[in-house]
């Protein structure tokens, strides 16, 4: 069974990625949480990949590390079909998630994930605000040429879900303003069960990373309702 070593789930959008892709497509792992931010942080990342960030996947004498390539190596090894089975929409989900990957850097900065906490709605800048109309053109394109088998932006889920999965979270605890299209998605991706049982295990961390924790207009603390 394969391992996968990842940080804080309240803060690290990048372990995930693959992790929501591993559970929602059955394929059996375990974790291994190396927190964020502490003296030892770097020199337990450094054990297991020379590139000292997480997530790493590490199945018997291979290690993966980055999302993308831990999710295709997913697909290659377990034959889970982390990709739509059309050329036409495996060619625009491989694209986008490319793009979330180098991309969406306001909205990522700006924004950063914190599942502990809800904030009021406010205006953000420009740069969250043009990410936000970028995310929602690609939910409705997504969605209404190849949406029709699911749910999720290519009808069944698929890596390109799992990429965009921690922006959906930044939109929720950030009280962003959607249309319904990009609203229902959201919501399609934090009813998951696989999210579901992230975010609960996200919410009993203790580990406080303080640069993402801060926000002067905080309405809730799903910390402390837990």
């Amino acid at each position: 069974m394969p391992t996968l070593i990842i940080a804080n789930k309240c803060y690290s959008s990048w372990s995930l990625r693959p992790w929501l892709l591993m559970k929602q497509l059955g394929v059996a792992f375990d974790e291994i949480i190396i927190p964020l931010d502490l003296p030892d942080t770097k020199e337990k990342v450094l054990k297991h990949s020379p590139a000292g960030k997480v997530p790493i996947l590490i199945d018997r004498d291979v290690t993966v590390w980055e999302s993308i390539s831990i999710m295709e190596y997913v697909g290659d090894a377990y034959g889970a079909p982390i990709w739509p089975e059309d050329r036409s929409a495996r060619a625009m989900a491989r694209s986008v998630a490319a793009e979330m990957h180098a991309g969406f850097m306001g909205l990522r900065s700006a924004c950063p994930m914190n599942l502990g906490k809800k904030y009021a709605s406010r205006d953000r800048g420009e740069s969250v605000a043009r990410d936000v109309v970028r995310f929602s053109a690609i939910v409705r394109e997504a969605r209404e040429r190849f949406g029709a088998g699911g749910p999720f932006l290519f009808g069944a889920f698929s890596a390109a879900d799992a990429m965009y999965a921690p922006l959906a979270t930044r939109l929720d605890t950030y009280s962003i303003a959607l249309d319904a299209t990009t609203r229902t998605y959201v919501d399609t991706i934090l009813a998951l069960p696989a999210f579901q049982e992230w975010r609960s295990a996200a919410l009993k961390e203790t580990w406080i990373v303080d640069v993402d924790e801060v926000d002067e207009d905080a309405i809730e603390n799903y910390r402390k309702a837990a």
